[in-house]
């Protein structure tokens, strides 16, 4: 079962964190390196910053899953993924200014789990026809997937690169 979610992308970022991270109270602004940046996804041991193309509000659906999923990266503008050490248990999920109490959390076995970010409709995020410019067509939706895994290194499945403005 997916969970949807309405997050600001406030400067352009949202997390998943551990509930225990100690990014819950210091943030993780720190991971974003210019490599970092280009990728789109900001890796720290229990925290874990997604890069968007757009700084205000953005779709988000979370699956937790048991394995592995299908590698569906063609229906996906970008697709990043990274391993998370979950020692609480608890996943949370939210805009890098939300109020950390308030955000979204979700149970996981503890231990280390991989989180794939896929995101789509980017262009039409980024570069809205000024016409729909607050259209749903226009929002840039994001899918998060969560599912027990040992640790391995960070991985771009595809890249989106902007246009030239």
């Amino acid at each position: 079962m997916a969970t949807k979610l309405e997050l600001f992308a406030d400067y352009f970022q949202i997390y998943v964190m551990d509930d225990d991270s100690e990014a819950t109270k210091t943030g993780i602004g720190d991971v974003w390196t210019e490599q970092a940046i280009l990728d789109g996804l900001g890796v720290a041991e229990h925290a874990l910053a997604f890069g968007t193309a757009v700084n205000v509000t953005v779709d988000v659906t979370i699956g937790l899953l048991t394995g592995q999923p299908d590698d569906d990266s063609d229906d996906f503008d970008h697709v990043v993924e990274a391993s998370l050490n979950l020692a609480s248990g608890r996943l949370v999920v939210l805009g890098c200014t939300d109020y950390i109490p308030d955000a979204a959390r979700f149970d996981m076995p503890a231990g280390w789990i991989r989180i794939r970010t896929s995101r789509r409709n980017l262009e039409a995020a980024a570069f809205p026809d000024l016409d729909s410019e607050d259209e749903p067509e226009d929002m840039e939706e994001i899918r998060i997937q969560a599912w027990p895994a040992p640790h391995s290194q960070p991985h771009i499945i595809k890249r989106w690169t902007p246009p030239e403005a």
